[in-house]
């Protein structure tokens, strides 16, 4: 069984080209998985010891303490695994197939109003090297909607300034071309003007390349751009919360907002399916429907003769 999955882990990474994150969490279901009937069993784990009623005792030990999103996942890891050993010709069924996935409650993406947004980004204005380069980094998640792991990524030699666009590597290892805005260019070229005062004679290749640099000439990495989102959200804003991910939300929010077409935000942000895009659309009504009751005559009269009782 071990020797099983990592046969799958290496063909998620090499043949199909998975995330680093997609590879560490199918690993992370899948030891749970045989941990979990090995104590079953008290045994070394065989491939034709797992059927559904192994599985769903497996997931309901799992629901006492994970969400539904959590259990949903490890559901299509198992699937995935097993859909795997089929088409190898090792097993001749797929026992996850029979599970069924849970109910998930959508949430709504987190997003800041364009105030707000501006806000957080001022907050980084100054002239000296580092306020520079923090500016760039929360004008291109916030103008290309990047993903944080798409940001730390970045080479100087995808970004073409002359015709706005930074090339972009995102999941499965798909590349896009990004549009910038006028702001997150500008701000760019201000960066790049100092970033070689960052670079240290015992930078790597790696960090030469590198778009954005660490103060010790390191390729940033995505946990520090983490704390300083949050550092300007709180400064800004009062927001803790505050993380990459909402300013990528910001970004597709404001655009709908503004008229944009919901494919076209779905290309800028490298969506796969249409309906992952179309959750800025419920933000947007929320949005019209508080814009409405600000700003509309009658919208304070309908509201007072709801609560008055019928005659």
């Amino acid at each position: 069984m071990r020797q099983a999955v990592a046969q799958f882990l290496v063909r998620l990474e090499n043949e199909r080209r998975a995330s680093s994150h997609t590879v560490a969490a199918y690993r992370r279901d899948l030891r749970q998985l045989i941990e979990f009937a090995e104590q079953q069993q008290d045994a070394e784990l065989k491939l034709e010891d797992i059927d559904v009623l192994v599985l769903r005792r497996w997931l309901g030990n799992l629901a006492r303490t994970h969400k539904s999103s959590s259990i949903a996942r490890k559901i299509a890891s198992a699937r995935s695994f097993f859909r795997h050993l089929m088409r190898s010709h090792r097993m001749d069924r797929n026992p996850a197939a029979e599970l069924s996935m849970p109910k998930l409650g959508r949430s709504l993406p987190t997003h800041l109003d364009p105030e707000t947004m501006g806000s957080v980004i001022d907050a980084s204005g100054g002239d000296n090297p580092l306020a520079k380069r923090d500016r760039a980094i929360l004008e291109t998640l916030y103008g290309g909607g990047l993903r944080v792991s798409e940001l730390v990524q970045l080479d100087i030699q995808q970004l073409d300034a002359k015709r706005g666009e930074v090339r972009v590597r995102g999941k499965g290892n798909k590349e896009r071309m990004v549009v910038l805005g006028r702001f997150a260019l500008d701000a760019l070229q201000n960066w790049l003007a100092v970033r070689a005062g960052f670079v240290k004679a015992t930078s790597s290749d790696d960090a030469h390349a590198a778009m954005f640099l660490s103060r010790r000439g390191r390729r940033l990495g995505a946990r520090w751009v983490q704390i300083l989102v949050k550092r300007y959200g709180v400064l800004a804003a009062g927001r803790s919360d505050l993380h990459p991910h909402a300013l990528r939300h910001s970004c597709a929010t404001h655009l709908l907002d503004g008229g944009a077409d919901l494919r076209a935000i779905q290309e800028l942000l490298g969506h796969t399916s249409l309906s992952v895009t179309q959750r800025y659309t419920h933000t947007s009504v929320e949005s019209l429907v508080r814009v409405y009751d600000r700003a509309h005559p009658l919208a304070s009269d309908l509201d007072s003769a709801k609560s008055q009782p019928d005659p």
